[in-house]
């Protein structure tokens, strides 16, 4: 041996979690360096290993230029009441209401 250091099947050794004495050839060394009994050892959790990178593409393979929609939209009725009437009382006439407009590349900022 000549290096001054225990070994074999005689060795005494403390573990580094309870401090019990054991047989040093008995420790098992964790995850986190340290020489412990089979009591304190404690396997590494999944959750402290590093994350696996994902690489997320960018941009469009061949994008083509954003296109303007129209678009029409049904918003509901009206009455008039200037055109008919039912005897004294006025005839109310539905129109239909609709809304037209172009839809353009909407902005979304969070604050």
């Amino acid at each position: 041996m000549g290096a001054g250091y225990a070994s074999g099947k005689f060795a005494i050794a403390l573990c580094d979690q309870c401090g019990q004495r054991f047989k040093l050839n008995a420790l098992i060394k964790d995850w986190k360096g340290f020489k412990v009994c089979r009591e304190c050892y404690e396997p590494k959790h999944p959750q402290l290993e590093p994350k696996r990178t994902i690489t997320e593409p960018q941009a469009l393979y061949q994008p083509r230029p954003e296109a303007r929609m129209a678009v029409t939209i049904y918003v509901g009725s009206t009455s008039d009441s200037s055109i008919g009437s039912i005897g004294m009382i006025p005839m109310p006439l539905s129109k239909q209401l609709w809304a037209a407009g172009i839809l353009s590349p909407v902005t979304v900022m969070i604050t």
